[in-house]
């Protein structure tokens, strides 16, 4: 009971934080993150000589079911979103550099400079370097007053690379171990089903994905591969996908309870007296100085590649700053690889701090926050 209670007191407190950050017109997900990582570290500290450790508040077993419905319903999220891809030319442009560049910059990082892990880890922090916000983004371009036209293509650029990232991920940990993709994959092929026997309701197809994904990591399958091939071929099939719950509901859901679950049950597996032991200053600068830098780098390229196609009165400089934000996305890929062990609780950490910095640099660019009107508009991604 007094463990439950401490958990309902750490989301009271992200509550109250995000309520207070929305006062002072700071996206939600922005205050979430300051807060797990500056704050939570000293609720820690404060709590653990009063019997509440680390340890005590992620041994019950009813938080790793309500872990997993929370992931399962932000993961599905943002994989929805990603699929929902207009190739366009100028987006292309901007998406290859600004995907590769930091992604092989990443690759090097973790070969020469980390200490020794296996292939998909290295693989795995290449991709955390390429990683761009979707819902963030959206949001920084309304908060500068982009145009509707050039919004666009810079999402669809930003929804290729992290398709990419995706993608590339579950390949990798798909070709290790490939007779645990049998059950994804027949699993992914329920649209077929659902074409067959004339189904075209767009919640319940929803409803179906979402149900598939939480059985998929609850018994450990790859969960990854079975999200991307069924909303592929449901796009593919042109089967429409609505949330189970109202768009409202959702995003409440998730702004409330499923993000600061989702970023307290991951830092809670960090040793803070030690968080820097097993990282030298060098590393610890090239994870936190790298993938900005690459990320950077790629953007200025991609922008100048598809200048022809998409100008920007704000400069490219600035471009570059909002195609480097990492957000709710990169929350969710860290915390999946710390599920599967494939990094440990350090590397979290200096990356989580790493994506506060890339999230936070466009803010400090100046400007009014996002228009009064846009808030319906942007309402859906605002949790992220």
């Amino acid at each position: 009971m007094s463990i439950a209670l401490c958990w309902l007191g750490l989301l009271a407190l992200f509550a109250g934080v995000t309520w207070l950050g929305r006062r002072l017109r700071v996206i939600p997900i922005v205050s979430q993150l300051l807060l797990a990582t500056l704050g939570l570290p000293l609720v820690l500290l404060w709590s653990t000589p009063r019997g509440f450790g680390a340890e005590q508040l992620l041994a019950p077993d009813w938080l790793a079911l309500l872990y997993g419905v929370a992931f399962a319903l932000v993961l599905g999220q943002i994989l929805s979103e990603v699929v929902d891809l207009e190739l366009d030319a100028g987006s292309l442009k901007i998406a290859v550099p600004s995907f590769f560049l930091p992604f092989f910059c990443g690759l090097a990082c973790a070969l020469w400079l980390l200490p020794a892990q296996s292939t998909l880890a290295s693989i795995a922090i290449g991709l955390l370097f390429a990683l761009t916000a979707i819902p963030v983004l959206f949001l920084y371009l309304r908060h500068f007053g982009y145009p509707p036209e050039k919004i666009r293509q810079l999402l669809q650029a930003a929804i290729l690379m992290d398709l990419l990232c995706w993608a590339i991920f579950a390949l990798a940990e798909g070709s290790g171990a490939p007779e645990k993709l049998l059950w994804p994959l027949l699993g992914a092929c329920l649209p077929l089903l659902l074409k067959l026997l004339r189904v075209r309701s767009a919640r319940f197809n929803g409803l179906c994905f979402f149900a598939l994904l939480l059985a998929m990591q609850q018994f450990e399958l790859n969960a990854l591969v079975f999200a991307i091939a069924y909303l592929l071929l449901l796009a593919g099939l042109r089967l429409p996908l609505r949330l189970p719950l109202p768009a409202a509901w959702f995003g409440a859901l998730q702004t409330w309870l499923a993000v600061p679950l989702i970023l307290c049950y991951g830092l809670l597996h960090v040793d803070w007296r030690s968080a820097w032991s097993s990282y030298s200053w060098l590393q610890l600068a090239a994870l936190l100085l790298l993938p900005i830098l690459s990320k950077l780098a790629g953007n200025w390229l991609g922008l100048s590649w598809a200048e022809s196609r998409l100008g920007s009165r704000l400069g490219k400089w600035r471009e570059s700053l909002l195609l480097n934000t990492r957000g709710l996305t990169e929350i969710v890929f860290l915390n999946l690889l710390l599920q599967q062990q494939i990094i440990g609780a350090e590397l979290y950490f200096a990356l989580m701090l790493m994506g506060l910095i890339s999230t936070l640099l466009p803010a400090l660019t100046g400007g009014t926050p996002y228009p009064s009107h846009t808030v319906n508009e942007a309402r859906r991604y605002e949790v992220s």
